[in-house]
């Protein structure tokens, strides 16, 4: 009877373990960027963001989300510059990633939770626009980036339906952006606000 009962026991366990515990669920994810480096001669530019995810329950709290993401992220210069006979105005470097974040998510709430995670990021463009004596040029500065970006990521998130959320996400960069770089080395920080869905 004591044998029959445990085992009762284990497959009612095992069974509420099941239920609680959905399988993967895939998605996508848009939204916009406010980017900058850091550093006191930069400022904030807006770009945008897309990519795809998965959502792995590791249990009904915690959850882990590896995700595939372009993002266009870059800073403006905050002031004009004079340089011999030269004028230049309204410069802003654009920095296009491929990132993998990899975000822990705590559920507080079924609507409501929290995530924090690394963020690996491969450069796959960069260009550099400006006015120069009222003419704007554009070139491509790739050659001077580093390719490899790292950051740590921190967020929440808010689900309305089911499938359907928005999100929030702060990433400070951990890596300079610049090959070779002088004192302070500049690195991205990123701001994401978008909308998530998962089918």
């Amino acid at each position: 009877m004591k044998k029959h009962l445990l085992g009762l026991c284990v497959v009612i366990g095992a069974m509420s373990f099941a239920q609680s515990t959905d399988g993967p669920r895939f998605g996508v994810k848009a939204g916009g960027n406010l980017s900058s480096f850091t550093g006191s001669d930069s400022k904030s530019k807006i770009g945008f963001y897309a990519g795809a995810f998965v959502n792995i329950p590791l249990s009904d709290a915690f959850s882990i989300q590896p995700e595939v993401v372009y993002s266009q992220q870059g800073a403006k210069a905050k002031d004009d510059y004079e340089m011999a006979t030269y004028t230049v105005k309204n410069m802003q470097q654009t920095l296009v990633y491929i990132n993998v974040p990899v975000m822990v998510q705590y559920n507080a709430t079924p609507e409501f939770y929290l995530e924090a995670g690394p963020e690996f990021g491969l450069l796959v463009n960069a260009q550099a626009k400006g006015d120069i004596n009222g003419s704007t040029y554009k070139a491509n500065n790739k050659d001077t980036m580093k390719t490899f970006n790292f950051g740590a990521g921190i967020g929440l998130g808010y689900r309305f339906i089911p499938n359907l959320g928005v999100s929030v996400r702060y990433i400070a960069g951990l890596t300079k952006i610049l090959k070779d770089e002088f004192g302070d080395s500049s690195k991205n920080t990123n701001i994401q606000l978008g909308l998530n869905y998962s089918f």
